[in-house]
């Protein structure tokens, strides 16, 4: 596995990281069993960066993820965790904290329920429009000298906002959805990044599983999957987008590689200072993934991809309506 490093004062990670909120049943129902033998299965093959945050499943995540690490030397993996997003009883979204006293009380029950001393990356997981990110940023800067957290990232946020936290405290990385799909970032934030010296994680790489090329026309989301309310995946949206998907097969199919391993590779190439996050929730899954890292695209390559899926293609926003207004970037 290949290593990379987040920004300029970011730790060096493995090149693809795992990202765990599909194992807490945002996909529909996951199998506890199968979900730590994949998290065990990416670390044997040289997966350092794991991702999760405390309002994946009301903290089910975490509580899985310390199942699942229990034993392992603790320098031997990277644990990057959102906090702020909040939820009710009923799963609802109540919006996001980033008050000061707020970002001390979530890192301390993820501190316990990941059964850890700290956190190698924490991160709010959107802004809170109430609360100025100096004063977020800061206080994350006070559990970083109390021995508490390694790194800051951030999440889902604009230029401006980058550069308002890295002047508090340098930041590792911003983490923000970054795919054939979803390519909003090229135009203001990822060159900021690259200024300031910041990395990328890049989630949804493979469309929430939209260009994995495993999604088919008439394919229903089950119970509890979140894609059930995506408007990418809904009645004809869905069918354009996979028409994008069939163009990137016939891509795939004469490089040799499937159309995720494809999809992968292209986020990856985008940069060594993007590490791509791969939501894999099976051993299957993963073991497809990972030669992602290995693909080598020549020029040719990128325009047969760009002639697939041009920038802009993808019909229908990344979010329901009612979180776009949280992202600090569109589609």
């Amino acid at each position: 596995m290949q290593t990379r490093t987040l920004g300029s004062t970011g730790p060096a990670v493995s090149a693809l990281g795992l990202g765990a909120m599909g194992m807490s049943g945002a996909y529909g129902a996951a199998d506890r069993a199968e979900s730590i033998a994949t998290v065990h299965a990416a670390l044997e093959a040289g997966v350092t960066l794991i991702d999760t945050a405390d309002f994946y499943a009301m903290g089910h995540n975490e509580l899985l993820l310390a199942e699942a690490l229990r034993g392992r030397d603790r320098d031997s993996y990277t644990l990057s965790v959102k906090f702020g997003s909040l939820r009710g009883p009923g799963s609802e979204f109540g919006g996001h904290d980033g008050r000061p006293e707020a970002v001390k009380n979530f890192l301390a029950y993820s501190l316990t329920r990941l059964g850890t001393d700290h956190l190698d990356i924490y991160r709010p997981a959107r802004l809170d429009p109430g609360v100025p990110i100096e004063e977020t940023v800061g206080t994350i800067k006070e559990m970083i000298d109390a021995g508490h957290v390694r790194h800051i990232g951030l999440s889902e946020v604009n230029a401006e906002t980058i550069r308002r936290a890295h002047a508090v405290h340098p930041i590792a990385d911003l983490q923000i959805e970054y795919s054939l799909l979803s390519r909003a970032v090229e135009a203001d934030i990822l060159p900021t990044l690259r200024e300031l010296g910041i990395g990328l994680t890049a989630y949804g790489v493979l469309g929430r599983g939209l260009i994995s090329g495993h999604w088919s026309a008439g394919h229903v989301a089950g119970p509890g999957d979140v894609r059930g309310l995506s408007p990418r995946f809904s009645n004809g949206n869905v069918e354009h987008n996979l028409a994008l998907v069939e163009a990137l097969r016939r891509v795939a199919e004469a490089k040799g590689c499937t159309v995720a391993q494809l999809a992968i590779a292209w986020v990856a190439a985008q940069g060594r200072d993007i590490v791509p996050l791969i939501g894999a929730r099976t051993r299957q899954r993963l073991a497809e993934a990972l030669p992602a890292t290995e693909l080598n695209l020549t020029l040719d390559d990128f325009a047969e991809i760009e002639k697939a899926v041009p920038a802009g293609a993808a019909r229908g926003d990344r979010y329901p309506s009612a979180h776009m207004s949280s992202l600090g970037v569109g589609n």
